[in-house]
């Protein structure tokens, strides 16, 4: 009877054995102190500022420390997440489409710059447009320039250069560009306020690869050099709909 009795408490402890998940044990004891009362607190489903009582009710100060330190980053995190798709969302909201959603147009943006302490003002416009494929489905894009400045002859633009975040602007693999018009007007003399007008083909995966940092590139001519940048957020919220 005896042996009987040892035999049974053994193969109930082998069969509680074999429904342990070590795995999922393993997980728990890798996890720091620290991140096991942050998941705790925030399973009590309380408000930011309660999670911080809760976290300051930890015996060990070190522990309580770290884990409110964390609950505020965690809160910074998820506020600056909120900013930044509002921010996608309200540069989506300008985007317009048409033809049967196959066209679509981004927000014009304005710079107005000066070259030098004597130079005039120079209006810069500029706007991305995309044209979906609705057999295949790929989409091209084309990037929109548009410069106004005083002179006393044209710049003629004839290239545009891709500029890296930290690393300036690439003048040996220069990229082509289609001149729409080139006009002038209010002639002087010496000067006019000529207008050109031109476009950047793009792909979509190029544009895709610079939606964390965004995208700056440089319209050249022999004369000047012009730099504009979509910003992050224009991109993200370009793209989302243009897609």
């Amino acid at each position: 009877m005896k042996n009987f009795l040892q035999i049974l408490l053994l193969s109930i402890v082998l069969v509680g054995c074999s429904s342990i998940d070590y795995a999922e044990l393993t997980k728990i004891s890798q996890e720091s102190p620290a991140n096991l009362q942050i998941n705790r607190i925030i399973a009590l489903n309380l408000s930011h500022e309660e999670n911080l009582i809760e976290a300051n009710k930890i015996m060990n100060p070190v522990l309580a420390t770290s884990v409110v330190k964390e609950l505020e980053a965690r809160k910074l995190k998820m506020e600056n997440a909120v900013i930044e798709a509002e921010k996608i969302n309200s540069y989506a909201e300008m985007v317009q489409v048409s033809d049967g959603d196959s066209k679509f147009l981004g927000p014009q943006m304005t710079e107005t710059k000066t070259r030098n302490m004597m130079g005039k003002p120079e209006n810069l416009d500029y706007f991305l447009l995309g044209s979906k494929d609705m057999n295949n489905g790929l989409i091209e894009h084309t990037l929109n320039f548009s410069i106004t400045y005083t002179s006393d002859e044209r710049r003629n633009y004839s290239s545009a250069s891709y500029c890296a975040k930290w690393d300036g602007c690439d003048n040996e693999n220069l990229m082509d560009i289609n001149l729409i018009s080139l006009s002038a007007s209010g002639c002087s003399s010496f000067e006019c306020d000529y207008t050109e007008i031109m476009e950047l083909n793009l792909s979509d995966d190029f544009l895709r690869s610079n939606m964390k940092d965004g995208l700056s590139v440089s319209f050249n001519s022999q004369k000047a050099n012009n730099k504009i940048t979509f910003n992050s957020f224009y991109l993200k919220g370009y793209l989302s709909v243009a897609n």
